[in-house]
C-alpha cells in the first residue's frame, strides 16, 4: 500500500535569505551616504559661493570708495594747478608791469648819457622795443659822437640807424635836423605802444 503525504511542503534554505537581506542593507547604507555626501558637496559649494560673492561684494565696496577717494585728490590736483596757473600768470603779470615800469625811465637815462655837446633833442618816442628819436645839433660830428655814444651804451642794439638827415639855416647858422631809430630791448614788445616825449630845447651838457 502507497501512502502520500500531502500536508508535506518543502521549505528553501534559510542562509541564501539572509544574504540577500544584508545586501540590500549595504545598498541602502550605500546610497544613503552617497545622498549624505553629495548634500555635504552641495552645501560646501554653495557656502563657498556665498563666502566667494561677499568677498567680492566687499572688494568692490572697497574699489568704490577708493575710486571716490581718488576722484577727490584728483579734483584737489586740478585746483592746485588752476591757482599755480593764476599764481605764475599774476607773477609774470607783475613782472610786466614792473619792466614796463623801469623801461622809459632807464630809455630816458641812456639818452641822456649818450648826448654830446651841441646836440638836443626834440622828441622821443617809444613803441614796443623801437625807439625814435628827434634832435637838432650844429654839426654832423655830433650827430655820429651821439649815434656811437647810443650804440656803446650796451643798452642798444647795433646799428643805431639815422633815418633822416637835413641841413636847415637859423639865424645864418646851420641846424642839422634829424631823426634816428633804435631798438631798446628792454622795453616789452607786446606791450602797448608807450609814448614819451622830451621836453623841446633841451640841451646837451656843456
Amino acid at each position: 500500500m502507497i501512502r502520500i503525504n500531502l500536508l508535506r511542503v518543502e521549505t528553501a534554505p534559510a542562509g541564501p535569505s539572509a544574504f540577500q537581506g544584508l545586501a540590500a542593507n549595504r545598498l541602502h547604507i550605500a546610497g544613503g551616504l552617497i545622498v549624505v555626501g553629495a548634500l555635504a558637496g552641495i552645501g560646501w559649494w554653495y557656502a563657498s559661493t556665498q563666502a566667494r560673492i561677499a568677498a567680492a561684494g566687499v572688494a568692490i565696496q572697497q574699489a568704490q570708495a577708493e575710486r571716490q577717494r581718488l576722484t577727490a585728490v584728483l579734483e584737489q590736483i586740478e585746483q592746485f594747478e588752476a591757482q599755480r596757473t593764476q599764481l605764475q600768470q599774476r607773477v609774470a603779470l607783475i613782472e610786466q608791469l614792473r619792466t614796463g615800469q623801469h623801461s622809459p625811465v632807464t630809455l630816458l637815462d641812456q639818452v641822456s648819457r649818450s648826448l654830446p655837446e651841441r646836440l638836443w633833442l626834440t622828441g622821443l618816442r617809444q613803441v614796443g622795443a623801437t625807439v625814435t628819436i628827434d634832435g637838432r645839433t650844429t654839426t654832423l660830428t655830433s650827430l655820429s659822437d651821439f649815434i656811437g655814444n647810443l650804440e656803446n651804451s650796451g643798452a642798444f642794439t647795433r646799428p643805431v640807424e639815422i633815418v633822416t638827415s637835413e641841413v636847415q639855416q637859423s639865424g645864418g647858422v646851420d641846424i642839422v635836423h634829424f631823426q634816428v631809430k633804435a631798438n631798446f630791448p628792454l622795453g616789452d614788445p607786446q606791450a602797448q605802444a608807450e609814448t614819451a616825449q622830451a621836453a623841446p630845447g633841451k640841451r646837451s651838457r656843456s
